[in-house]
């Protein structure tokens, strides 16, 4: 144990932050913070490195325990140049280094105690200097700079003329240089294209000290992650595993314990039923039995009903009128700033129904793709045309499609004035907007706010072809999951430009990787298109594709459409047989839980039991109730299967 969280507590007036926070956290571990915006997971960084200090409870380190923090908010204003900035951070590594080189100098002219002390001192400093790779230091500062996103040819850009994420990824380099015991890393991701994240989970998953993470990319946390801390309602629960296993071990703790309460509410309600017959009757036998069920209930141990999260948006999105097969079509498509060629020669065709991720590098043209296709800016030359009946909304990162000046009530009543008031109070709602919070004037709205009324501006809109920009940029990790839902549910089209690879993973249907030399397309999702473009394989297979988007392949919409309806087909029927093997396997299950039921109901010792010959037969009731839905389901499912 290295660190340790003990019975933390902290507020800020009224308002309960962290409430009773325990945990540890060992030599080497990898482990995510979570919980949703607000939860307080920046608070408990900043009490664990001692900007703030807890109201009780205690933060213990190891003695002479080193950490290293990267905050969200960064202030670097430094006149060094990018890479002298990182060399500052060797400056320890490299002053010894110098003293190395005095000491070998110096030796060959001391003799007696003077040597000897010389000696034990250079031998000291040799031992640290090759245990910190002290050798290997400026290919180190190399590696990290470009494994950030700075090429050779910015080392020596001065600081103070880098954009904020700049200097962000300057500060989170410093930080990797410096190898602190433990790592804070507050959001890290926020200014990273995908090269560099992936970069960043490689080198994070080999270091050998700590590493504490807030992040909303669940990609990035599997990778990296080994040990969960939820913040939830102010209180902490530990999670051995990745995001993924969180996320499975979390439902299935919150499914089991609803379970309980349900059937221990259904029994107080029962037992109440007959408590009242009993004391209706009016006779002393059937009363004293009723105040012995009462005596009874008292004792009851109350099941908890899990929190239900009230802080959850409802997303709903659903197309006015369904657009033709041919959504978009692109042709010949380029564009530039100045000297600046992004892109040329673009060719591309989008098709109803399809979810289409665009990838590429930061700086490749991504956004600037998006918004030539929303006829926010002009190509420099190509043709773009729209299929029948396409109806376009626009998520726009930037948020340009606000007016600053509106409140958030009226910037909803002026894009739709049909809407009853008592209809856009009910659609803000669902987006966490309630009270006064709805006359929030938009120009001072956070990030995350301003992206909740873009997103209840495209819920209202009816658009069956969706354009998105980072959707899921200031969205905590529920609200990307609700978004998810919302666009697998969609029956219209979809295209993105998202750095969030989960967020990809779970929606896209086909991807585009931008960059100088063109787009290529991968008919699947993230995890398929990385092991494709890893592989160099471009050869396609049986259902996945990867082919150069070229002007002869967007013309065979004919061959596409039987593609997708093909991939559609063998999709619906793996479901299928995985539902109905998932039911066979339930039905055994509760077969022998209502034979062992019955066997136990059947024992002398349990007959003269009266609570527990109750519980039991509650027990096998729903164990029946249960087997008589999963027959049910199960005949439907062989018929659909066969």
């Amino acid at each position: 144990m290295i660190l340790s969280c003990q019975k933390i507590h902290k507020a800020f007036g009224e308002n309960v932050v962290l409430n009773n926070v325990n945990f540890i956290i060992n030599e080497g571990e990898k482990v995510a913070v979570i919980g949703i915006n607000g939860a307080g997971k920046t608070t408990l960084f900043r009490i664990i490195t001692g900007e703030m200090e807890a109201d009780e409870g205690s933060v213990i380190r190891q003695k002479g325990l080193s950490l290293g923090y990267l905050s969200q908010v960064i202030d670097v204003t430094s006149h060094r140049t990018i890479y002298e900035e990182m060399v500052d951070a060797k400056k320890e590594i490299i002053e010894t280094e110098q003293e190395i080189r005095r000491l070998e100098k110096e030796i060959s002219r001391l003799s007696g105690q003077e040597l000897e002390a010389a000696m034990d001192r250079y031998a000291r400093l040799t031992e640290f200097f090759e245990k910190a790779d002290g050798y290997a230091w400026k290919s180190e500062i190399t590696g990290v700079l470009k494994g950030l996103g700075f090429p050779e040819d910015q080392f020596d850009t001065p600081i103070h003329k880098l954009s904020g994420g700049q200097k962000t990824r300057i500060a989170l380099g410093r930080i990797l240089l410096t190898h602190p015991d433990i790592i804070l890393l507050d959001e890290p991701t926020n200014h990273l294209d995908m090269e560099s994240i992936r970069w960043l989970e490689t080198f994070l998953s080999s270091y050998r000290g700590s590493v504490i993470i807030i992040s909303h990319d669940r990609y990035f946390l599997d990778s990296v992650v080994g040990k969960v801390i939820e913040i939830e309602n102010g209180t902490s629960q530990v999670f051995q595993g990745n995001y993924t296993v969180y996320a499975e071990k979390k439902k299935a703790q919150r499914d089991a314990q609803m379970k309980r309460y349900v059937n221990q509410q259904q029994q107080i309600h029962h037992q109440e039923e007959v408590i009242q017959k009993l004391r209706s009757f009016n006779r002393e036998k059937s009363i004293r039995r009723a105040e012995s069920r009462e005596k009874m209930l008292s004792k009851l141990e109350m099941v908890e009903k899990p929190i239900t999260l009230n802080s959850r948006m409802r997303i709903t999105l659903e197309p006015e009128i369904m657009s033709g097969n041919d959504v978009l079509t692109i042709e010949d498509l380029s564009k530039s700033f100045g000297d600046k060629h992004l892109f040329r020669g673009l060719n591309l065709q989008i098709q109803r129904g399809e979810v289409v991720g665009l990838l590429g590098a930061n700086g490749t043209g991504k956004t600037t793709l998006l918004k030539i296709i929303n006829r926010h800016l002009r190509a420099d030359s190509g043709k773009i045309r729209y299929g029948a009946k396409v109806e376009i909304g626009y998520y726009d990162q930037e948020q340009h499609v606000l007016n600053d000046e509106n409140t958030i009530f009226d910037e909803i009543a002026d894009a739709y004035p049909k809407l009853t008031n008592t209809r856009i109070r009910n659609v803000l709602a669902a987006f966490l907007f309630t009270g006064e919070d709805v006359f929030k004037v938009i120009g001072t709205l956070s990030g995350g706010e301003k992206g909740r009324v873009s997103l209840a501006k495209l819920m209202l809109g009816g658009a069956n072809f969706i354009i998105l920009d980072e959707p899921t940029n200031h969205l905590d990790i529920q609200s990307r999951e609700i978004l998810e839902e919302a666009i697998n549910n969609y029956e219209g089209t979809v295209f993105y430009v998202s750095h969030d690879r989960y967020f990809i993973d779970r929606t896209a249907t086909r991807i585009l990787d931008l960059s100088p030399t063109g787009l290529v397309n991968y008919k699947g999702n993230y995890t398929y298109y990385l092991s494709q473009k890893e592989a160099g394989n471009v050869e396609a297979d049986s259902e996945s594709v990867l082919e150069p988007v070229k002007e002869e392949n967007v013309s065979s919409s004919g061959s596409r459409e039987d593609w997708q309806k093909q991939r559609a087909e063998a999709a619906r029927k793996r479901k299928l047989a995985n539902d109905l093997k998932k039911a066979e396997h339930r039905i055994a299950q509760l077969e022998e839980q209502s034979e062992q039921l019955k066997a136990e109901i059947a024992l002398p010792e349990v007959a003269v039991d009266a609570a527990r010959l109750t519980d039991l037969c509650a027990q096998l009731d729903d164990c029946e109730a249960e087997l008589l839905e999963l027959y049910e389901e199960w005949e439907k499912l062989s018929e659909a299967n066969e």
